[in-house]
């Protein structure tokens, strides 16, 4: 005689088989090149005088039996507050998705724009606001990547298995903080550092390695997702557009792979940059490009499959709220606006008190920033805000050591650095006046990182 529950369990699951809907990746890439004459480094360095690479806004959206999931990397400096609410809003629109499932973040490269504030946020800065961002050039910008994304789901590939690779990085990251003996910051090692003296100083806190995430269908690459933390500069503030020697490594993965998708994402590089080996000569670009190139390649090569469908895919969200730096606590919108209305007052200093009305104003109406997580079979991609400190990325990988963890920093930029909580005191540039939160910060950002992570 026939079990009838037996039968019931039969038929549930392959109905649950026949229903799940196959994984499939869409990849999209648009021109993201301000017009001659745009602010670069949100004004804080020369505006463009001469494109001499093209910038881009590339990602990939995730199809799986849920809602659609956007990974996104923009040649950008920055983009925060309104800016990113603008480009997550329109993603989410064109994919039929929800904004807690799209993620965009940019590279970093000084010779860029940014994207900082919205159309609102811009008029409430008042006369700063120009200096700051091409608002139209930006906004269509947002506009041909949204269109981008809603043409590509037609032609989603499907994908079959999950690649992982890792590649150790020699000679481009060191740690921007050098500590004297009394554990104070003695020197900032910036992106490009001409004292001998300070180059030779060891190479400090970083991750060494580069790590890669490719889609197959079968035999057939589709997509690769390249992690890396640092400073993307080699040198920079001449007015001359390009993506650094990030986007040069990135162009050559290209050249050699003409029909993957190749998509760079930064790490917690906040407090890294390329300043041991580089002191700002234009001849270094190449050469840390090719040093970054050969570990794209090493880990594209050392890259194993895995199998993966869409049961292998979930999303995490864990919205937080940052604490506001102790400096800018007591800062009332009238302080902030009598700077940026001030005519007598620096440029730089009216942008950075613009930028600091405006994260504080959203802090304070209750503002969280998304911390999100996209596990893929064995392999998690944990995407974060602002300039993140190494230590971060380090912790969440020491979470889980049994897995791959690739870290993508520059996400919502609005709070500017974040430290760890023995970095303030510490002192030195990033947790100072470039910071707008405080170091209580560590505690929550890493009870959310280990909520994400477990």
């Amino acid at each position: 005689m026939l079990n009838l529950s037996v039968i019931s369990s039969f038929l549930l699951v392959n109905l649950a088989i026949s229903a799940e809907k196959s994984l499939s990746v869409a990849t999209f890439q648009v021109d993201a090149t301000p017009p001659v004459g745009s602010p670069l480094c949100m004004g804080l360095v020369p505006p463009a005088k001469k494109i001499l690479d093209p910038l881009t806004a590339r990602g990939i959206v995730l199809l799986t039996d849920e809602l659609p999931i956007v990974l996104c990397a923009v040649d950008w400096v920055e983009i925060g507050n309104g800016g990113l609410d603008h480009w997550r809003q329109a993603l989410a629109d064109a994919t039929g998705t929800t904004i807690d499932r799209v993620s965009v973040h940019t590279i970093h490269p000084h010779d860029t724009p940014g994207h900082n504030f919205s159309k609102e946020e811009l008029n409430e800065v008042g006369s700063i606001a120009n200096a700051i961002v091409d608002i139209e050039s930006a906004s269509d910008t947002v506009r041909k990547a949204a269109d981008a994304v809603r043409l590509s789901l037609p032609n989603a590939r499907k994908v079959t298995h999950l690649g992982i690779g890792k590649a150790k990085v020699k000679k481009v990251a060191s740690n921007r903080r050098i500590l004297g003996a009394d554990g104070k910051v003695k020197h900032v090692r910036y992106s490009s550092c001409q004292d001998e003296t300070v180059r030779q100083a060891p190479e400090g806190v970083i991750d060494p390695y580069l790590r890669n995430l490719s889609f197959w269908d079968g035999e057939t690459p589709i997509a690769s997702l390249t992690y890396y933390a640092t400073h993307p500069q080699s040198f920079y503030g001449r007015g001359v557009i390009s993506p650094d020697f990030v986007g040069m490594a990135r162009g050559i993965r290209e050249a050699t792979l003409p029909d993957v998708a190749h998509v760079h994402f930064n790490g917690a590089g906040g407090n890294l940059a390329a300043g041991k080996y580089n002191d700002g000569s234009p001849i270094n670009r190449p050469i840390l490009a090719k040093r970054l190139l050969k570990g794209m390649e090493t880990a594209w090569e050392n890259s194993i499959k895995f199998p993966i469908n869409t049961s292998d895919i979930e999303w995490r969200v864990k919205p937080i709220a940052l604490p506001i730096s102790k400096r800018l606590e007591n800062v009332t919108d009238e302080d902030f606006l009598k700077i940026i209305n001030d005519p007598n007052t620096g440029e730089v200093e009216r942008i950075n008190a613009a930028h600091e009305l405006i994260w504080c104003r959203r802090c304070r109406t209750g503002y969280k920033v998304d911390l999100t997580c996209l596990r893929i079979g064995p392999a998690y991609v944990l995407n974060m805000p602002g300039e993140l400190f190494i230590e971060y990325q380090l912790a969440a990988q020491n979470i889980r050591t049994n897995n791959t963890v690739c870290v993508a920093a520059y996400g919502d930029c609005g709070p500017g650095y974040i430290g760890t909580e023995i970095s303030y005191p510490q002192g030195g540039y990033e947790t100072g006046t470039a910071s707008r939160v405080a170091p209580e910060v560590e505690k929550p950002l890493m009870d959310a990182i280990r909520d994400l992570l477990t």
